[in-house]
């Protein structure tokens, strides 16, 4: 049946490998849930269906074993009754209906099958379904966690590479200032010895006597009050 074709790979589905699979399992498990619920409405119906089906076959079964059991009880009336014709009729018929009593089996069989897996089916989407159901906020709440963690990674390589800016820029004013001190100097080279004139006369001067100064003061005041 066409349904059983369709939905073969919902037989063989693997919950745990799909998800260790996707990108996103948050996303992927609202996908798969939806499109679980979707698969179920119609496994629901073609399910239904196919088990009608198997219940007519059984019904029409039991009704041609039936019937051959009332021609067989119509023979024996009338052979009792003395009219071995009539008997060999209802045999006839009898044998008519067993002929097709063995097509009506063998459509019941592939019912009863065709039955069977439409159910398990059915069950395995429902548990498919309630595994998800049970395991969804458990697994979303995982996923949160998870990308605050890989945001956390982020803002800690930030933070690593801000570290690496300002080490880098306290190497560059480190150079600057050795820069700035190696002008100074050579600066100071440049300017070459200071000569203070008043320092180098003052080496060729007469060296002073002041109580010679004094002494010479004071006779001139004597003689002017004589």
């Amino acid at each position: 049946m066409s349904i059983i074709s369709r939905f073969k790979d919902i037989m063989a589905s693997n919950i745990n490998a799909l998800l260790d699979k996707a990108e996103n399992p948050e996303k992927m498990i609202d996908q798969y849930l939806r499109n679980l619920n979707s698969d179920l409405g119609k496994v629901k119906s073609e399910t239904a269906s196919v088990m009608a089906d198997e219940q007519r076959s059984k019904r029409v079964v039991t009704e041609c074993q039936e019937d051959m059991e009332k021609m067989e009880r119509y023979a024996i009336k009338a052979l009792e009754a003395g009219n071995e014709g009539d008997a060999r009729k209802f045999l006839e018929k009898k044998a008519t209906l067993s002929a097709k009593l063995t097509e009506l089996q063998a459509a019941f069989q592939l019912a009863s099958a065709n039955a069977l897996q439409m159910k398990q089916m059915h069950d395995k989407l429902v548990a498919d379904i309630g595994e998800l159901e049970s395991r969804r906020n458990m697994l979303k709440a995982k996923w949160s966690v998870a990308k605050t963690q890989e945001r956390m990674n982020k803002l800690g390589a930030s933070a690593a590479h801000s570290d690496q800016s300002i080490s880098a820029f306290e190497r560059m004013e480190e150079k600057v200032n050795r820069a700035l001190d190696e002008a100074n100097a050579m600066a100071e080279l440049n300017e070459g010895p200071k000569v203070d004139i008043a320092d180098l006369t003052a080496k060729y001067d007469e060296p002073s006597n002041d109580v010679d100064d004094e002494l010479a003061a004071l006779k001139e005041r004597m003689k002017t009050n004589g």
